[in-house]
């Protein structure tokens, strides 16, 4: 009886669709598996499927990253000095502590990630205000965006990224009503506002393009009316233009990739990216034997072109292999944020879907000269300690989106069930 009664109050809360899903139409219902139908044996009906392959396309990505790691960064780390594996041995470090917060953060309840927002918020604002300091260097990179503590250095925005997925959802399910007019929005864009504004004034137009995108998504998928969304928008690209204009290498970067050919020293990265693709034909010219990366794409190699180098190396099947592990774990992503019956956790694993694949599309698309340099990271395969830890962090938010979708949780209860019914049977007896 009391299963029944369970089940039957989860399949009342399956029917309150998300306002995203009545937009998606029924071909994406019928994509993502939306409706609980009657034929539990086919696979898109398992109830573990979004977590399952959240976890396995995760693995595979930084299984790739490491590999990766050890042949990109080798002759930038050597031309610094260090050894061929230094890079390498350092993003390891930071995968392993990466993936122990991804399984701690897809173990927390939904009041626990709502506490974890709020803190993670505070503490990025602090390291934010700290970066503007002393103790901020640009690392070498241009961008005044590390904080450095002796030899320790982390990017703060990177973190911004997370705490705002958490945040942004907290606030979201929290007022909902409110979310309906310009007041309401307008506190919730206050939490984007502070933190974008410290992410600009140290330079970094990449993460504050994604901080941006994630928040549209956010919203998008509660369901905010489309004349917000419309003027942010518009907003959004007016600042973006600007801030390219008012810096004289953005703007550069804008010129080069319209005229490739005109010689600028912005135009040699991007034009080493597209030979190193063709040179890569179908198979690649294998692991480690990459040529773009001993000069034409030097510091760039590991982090901004490092598709460039796949593609180089492992040839057009590696970077449709990657391709189809993003496309898998965005798949599995934005079914976990439809299907899913709490708001919080809806908004949440919308927004952290939104950033894994707004970094994956401009990665990729600027390495196949789509779109002008960026500066955004290849999620898990990219170098950098901060990006690495935080993208972790991002899926295991996704996975305790994932296992406790509506059919999750009701598949959980009814492997328990069995114990209960034994228990009683034996006069109270656990056994």
């Amino acid at each position: 009886m009391l299963l029944d009664r369970l089940t039957g109050q989860m399949s009342m809360a399956e029917r309150s669709v998300n306002p995203a899903t009545r937009r998606s139409g029924r071909w994406l219902t019928h994509l993502l598996r939306l409706d609980s139908g009657d034929s539990s044996s086919h696979l898109l009906a398992q109830p573990f499927l979004d977590y399952y392959v959240i976890l396995a396309s995760t693995v595979l990505l930084c299984g790739i990253g490491v590999l990766m790691g050890l042949s990109s960064s080798s002759v930038y780390s050597q031309s610094l000095g260090y050894g061929p594996y230094h890079f390498a041995f350092r993003q390891a470090l930071f995968l392993v502590i990466g993936a122990i917060g991804a399984v701690v953060v897809s173990r927390l309840s939904e009041a626990h990630l709502r506490k974890l927002g709020g803190i993670a918020y505070a503490a990025v604002c602090l390291m934010l205000v700290l970066v503007l300091t002393a103790l901020g260097s640009d690392a070498g990179k241009g961008n005044q965006s590390w904080l450095s503590v002796g030899s320790v250095s982390l990017q703060p925005s990177e973190f911004a990224k997370f705490a705002l997925v958490l945040i942004g959802a907290s606030y979201m399910s929290s007022r909902r009503e409110e979310m309906a007019t310009w007041k309401g929005v307008g506190y919730y864009l206050g939490l984007y506002a502070v933190v974008g504004l410290f992410v600009m004034v140290q330079g970094d137009l990449g993460t504050t393009m994604i901080i941006g995108l994630i928040m549209l998504a956010q919203m998008w998928n509660f369901g905010v009316p489309k004349r917000y969304l419309g003027l942010l928008i518009g907003l959004g690209l007016v600042a973006v233009l600007m801030f390219v204009a008012i810096t004289p290498y953005r703007a550069q970067r804008v010129v080069s990739f319209f005229h490739p050919d005109n010689g600028a020293t912005t135009s040699q990265q991007p034009l080493s990216a597209i030979y190193a693709l063709a040179t890569g034909g179908w198979w690649g010219v294998g692991i480690g034997a990459s040529r773009q990366k001993w000069g034409g794409l030097y510091d760039g190699a590991q982090n901004d072109f490092v598709f460039a180098v796949i593609g180089e190396e492992m040839g057009l099947l590696g970077t449709l292999g990657v391709i189809v592990l993003f496309v898998l774990l965005i798949w599995a992503g934005v079914r976990t944020a439809m299907r899913h019956d709490s708001l919080f956790r809806r908004s949440a694993a919308s927004a952290a879907v939104a950033w894994i694949a707004a970094q994956a599309l401009i990665n990729m698309s600027v390495s196949l000269n789509l779109l002008p340099v960026v500066g955004v990271p290849l999620p898990f395969i990219s170098i950098g300690g901060s990006a690495l830890v935080s993208e972790l962090l991002a899926v295991g938010v996704l996975l305790a989106c994932a296992r406790t979708e509506p059919d999750a949780r009701r598949a959980s209860i009814q492997r328990t069930e069995p114990s209960r019914v034994t228990s009683v049977v034996d006069g109270g007896t656990r056994v």
